[in-house]
């Protein structure tokens, strides 16, 4: 059963055109698969980690100029944002002074150039989706390209497989749903298969930063950038504090067994150990997925181990179409970039502030982003300033859309700046005007308050809409 369903994808992966070197990377997780492996990491296994903090790191300006002359940036933007409703690029969607994910992301980096006299390559690892959109608008941008080097390149795909015999799956109603991206920690991969990672190291450049386009604190920080190139270490990723919030997501720890660091994601953890997931006071630091790698010790590495860096594996299984709950269960496998950090003798972790993480994964971040809380700087930065970051949570029956979203905020987005919590429940219309201060509670329950946030108009304070 599994000779065949391997035979199988590889010959389809070919016959797509999909790199060699992806073939075999495949290749070795479906092995990994079929002898049992689950890509799980077990809290016996696991220990806390603690570690240092940029705050407190000492890097020259002169430092971290040399440091960022030398540093490409990498963008990660095959994401469509479905579960918002976008069925493009998610980096094209609109978050604040009109500006796309995109259009900031570029702003920022022209500003680095122009402040540090760096070249500062900025390139999109896209998707097959996501590709065509992208560069058209950074069409605008006419000086954004570096001579020599791309502005993106694309990401592998590879084929859903059956969960019942591990073949490629079929589903001739959309042929196209029959494949999937493996995961960011194909970034490696595909640095490796489009030659890229070579080009840039001929080029002069010594490190890359990496992270996800809808993170707009993870600015290429000279700073940061002097204190890695200082570090030594071949490869680091950017931690913050988990928060309540961050529960249910990933966390660092000490492997046990080698004393690695490992990146433990939810995914990964089995469903008796999600009680000390959970636990803050534990496992106090998440992944940003700002990352950092030294050229040179990628190269060598991706060499040492004929291009397949051995990442843990991450098991998803859902159905071929992700709309139809009974379509065949197909197993998607995948791999993520800051599983890396344990392939690496010497990686490293640094604690940075929460001004460094700031994704979009809902529209309660869209919110949070869009409002007054925040404000650009002349480089395009975000900026807080409000007290903290409010704690928004909208009806997913009405909200979580962006074009749902986008039509009961037909004025734009209330005032946040002296917010601490949002929570919505029904549907409401938000004219303009509105001001949220302190902890907000709107239910749809209460006709008089509904009535009153129907005309949106005032002060929201403490539960309650003042016109």
């Amino acid at each position: 059963m599994s000779d065949e369903g391997l035979e199988q994808a590889r010959d389809k992966m070919a016959g797509a055109g999909v790199d060699p070197v992806a073939i075999e990377v495949f290749a070795h997780y479906y092995r990994l698969l079929e002898s049992g492996e689950t890509g799980m990491v077990p809290e016996t296994t696991i220990e806390p980690l603690d570690m240092a903090a940029l705050v407190d790191a000492v890097v020259s300006p002169e430092a971290a100029r040399a440091a960022i002359s030398t540093t490409a940036v990498v963008k990660l933007n095959g994401g469509l944002g479905t579960s918002m409703g976008l069925d493009r690029a998610k980096s094209m969607l609109e978050v604040r002074d009109g500006l796309s994910f995109l259009d900031v992301i570029v702003r920022q980096v022209l500003a680095l150039r122009r402040e540090h006299n760096a070249t500062l390559p900025l390139i999109f690892m896209n998707s097959f989706r996501t590709s065509t959109d992208t560069l058209e608008a950074l069409g605008r941008y006419e000086d954004l390209a570096v001579d020599g080097l791309p502005l993106d390149f694309l990401q592998n795909k590879e084929p859903k497989l059956r969960v019942d015999d591990l073949t490629p799956v079929e589903w001739p109603a959309d042929p196209s749903l029959e494949w999937c991206p493996p995961g960011h920690g194909d970034l490696y991969t595909a640095l490796t298969g489009t030659g890229l990672l070579d080009r840039l190291i001929e080029a002069g450049y010594t490190q890359v930063f990496v992270s996800n386009s809808d993170n707009l604190g993870a600015v290429p920080d000279p700073r940061v950038a002097g204190w890695f190139a200082g570090s030594g270490a071949p490869f680091a990723i950017e931690a913050v504090r988990r928060t309540p919030s961050d529960r249910k997501g990933g966390h660092f720890a000490i492997r046990k067994a080698d004393g690695r660091i490992v990146l433990r994601e939810t995914a990964q953890t089995l469903e008796e150990d999600k009680e000390a997931l959970a636990d803050l006071t534990r496992h106090r630091f998440a992944s940003t997925n700002n990352l950092w790698f030294d050229l040179a010790a990628m190269k060598a590495e991706l060499d040492r181990r004929d291009g397949i860096l051995g990442l843990a594996m991450i098991k998803n299984t859902k159905t071929v179409d992700p709309g139809d709950a009974g379509s065949p269960e197909v197993v998607q496998l995948e791999t993520a970039m800051g599983a890396a950090i344990e392939v690496f003798d010497g990686a490293t972790t640094i604690e940075v502030g929460r001004d460094r993480f700031v994704p979009v994964k809902t529209t309660n971040d869209l919110l949070v982003l869009r409002s007054d809380g925040y404000r650009l700087t002349d480089g395009c930065e975000l900026e807080l300033v409000s007290d903290g970051i409010p704690f928004v949570d909208l009806d997913p029956a009405y909200y979580k859309l962006v074009g749902d979203f986008d039509e009961r905020f037909p004025e734009g987005v209330p005032s946040l700046r002296s917010a601490k919590r949002l929570r919505v429940r029904g549907d409401w219309r938000f004219g303009p005007g509105v001001t949220v201060v302190g902890e907000v509670d709107l239910d749809a329950a209460d006709p008089a308050s509904a009535d009153q946030a129907g005309r949106s108009a005032g002060v929201v304070e403490a539960g309650s809409i003042l016109g």
